[in-house]
């Protein structure tokens, strides 16, 4: 149990490196299990979620090596047991991504409902609807997804939604089945472009991703490979956001800016100075930002992820601002905690009203999710005073090192054991 102690007041100067992307990861770990040997995969974050995962990994019988901090190989020849243990599976939502892979291995899976964020109601119906589509028998029992499938078959799958998880999920389950699968209405995002390229990489055969079709040829077998994990987007918004909002200075390194196209519009509406290069975001910095209205979308929108980093900038600008969260209904528990340290902000339905211009202040605060967690950082970076945050293991599931990059910066971050505070 451990907390984070922020001194605010300091403005970000220097240069941050950008690590490979999180949601990537946690899909294209599951997906190697269905090759039929040895699948390296570089460019990994230094993060709790990939740690959670190979013990995952290690548990069903395949073998990870670590090259490096941020390179692996995962074994697969004795890849052996189809029952994922509850107790690994609640600590992060895309366990679930193992329902495709082990019924693409063995024919059949029996994964809990996952863990991760609370982020309200996320259903996996759209999951189900695809696995049954391709011929799985699903059932749910105490919390516990069992399928079963003599053959998979490829098929015409519409979704309901536009979801992430039941897109990559379907995928998984396809590139095996017997003919072509059409999944229609198919999100976007790069990190299912990554997978798909990672998969091709394998021997399968998937067109189309990035795009709301994508077909899927099945074929027979997937094949060793290696991989380098594209740059996580959300990481570095995070950091530009935590520049910007700070009038700092910083380039963030190693980042695809076309990814991040929806929120470089946006900083450039609430006029943050910034520069953008073939694989680099210079922010320049933010004097007086304006207010602005955001709504969150589905991919190439303004990305749910960073709805609540924006916010901290936000209580600055004079003004009203108003952002509406299209993707999560429940991702405005950070509102309480940032009110705590003195902003004005209200909700209606799914949008938050935030009356800028008054300073924040340091207070004690609590993360509640992964995001919400990174957004206290950097409201407590602008505050006077100290913060203290606790709750910071949704951090440490999606953040390398988020202290000891920012300091880099020049912020003042301290990681304290709870018996310290």
């Amino acid at each position: 149990m451990e907390k984070l102690a922020i001194k605010g007041g300091a403005k970000l100067q220097g240069e941050v490196t950008v690590s490979g992307s999180k949601n990537s990861s946690v899909a294209i770990l599951p997906a190697a299990l269905m090759a039929n040997s040895e699948v390296s995969i570089e460019n990994l974050p230094e993060i709790s979620d990939i740690a959670t995962l190979s013990e995952l990994i290690n548990y069903l019988g395949a073998r990870v090596e670590i090259n490096s901090s941020h390179s692996l190989t995962i074994h697969t020849d004795n890849l052996f047991q189809w029952h994922a243990p509850y107790d690994l599976v609640k600590k992060l939502r895309a366990s679930y991504y193992l329902l495709g892979s082990l019924l693409t291995r063995f024919g059949k899976a029996a994964v809990p409902l996952p863990g991760g964020c609370i982020l309200g109601p996320r259903p996996i119906d759209q999951h189900i609807k695809g696995f049954t589509a391709l011929g799985a028998r699903v059932k749910l029992e105490h919390g516990l997804v069992k399928m079963e499938a003599e053959e998979l078959k490829g098929a015409e799958i519409y979704l309901d939604v536009v979801t992430v998880g039941a897109t990559i999920n379907i995928m998984l389950a396809a590139v095996k089945a017997k003919g072509k699968t059409i999944i229609e209405n198919a999100a976007k995002e790069p990190e299912i472009v990554d997978l798909a390229n990672f998969l091709n990489a394998m021997g399968a055969e998937v067109i189309g991703a990035g795009t709301d079709v994508i077909k899927i040829y099945g074929v027979k077998e997937l094949k060793s490979v290696e991989h380098m994990i594209i740059p996580d987007r959300i990481e570095a918004g995070t950091y530009i956001m935590a520049a910007a909002s700070t009038d700092g200075n910083v380039l963030v390194k190693d980042v695809i800016p076309k990814h991040l196209e929806a929120v470089i519009a946006k900083l450039k509406e609430i006029e943050v100075d910034l520069e953008v290069g073939e694989d680099w975001i210079l922010i320049k910095g933010c004097a007086s930002p304006r207010s602005a209205n955001i709504k969150t979308f589905p991919y190439p929108g303004f990305p749910t992820d960073l709805q609540a980093l924006i916010m901290p900038i936000l209580t600055k600008a004079v003004g009203s601002s108003i952002i509406t969260e299209n993707v999560f209904e429940g991702r405005f528990k950070h509102v309480d905690e940032i009110k705590r340290m003195g902003a004005n902000i209200r909700l209606e339905g799914r949008s938050a009203i935030i009356e800028g211009g008054c300073g924040l202040m340091g207070a004690p605060v609590k993360a509640t999710d992964l995001r919400a967690g990174a957004a206290l950082i950097i409201a407590a970076l602008i505050a006077e005073g100290e913060t203290v945050i606790s709750g910071i293991d949704h951090i440490d599931r999606g953040y390398q090192k988020i202290e000891e990059k920012l300091n880099n910066l020049g912020a003042g971050i301290n990681r304290i054991c709870l018996e310290e505070v």
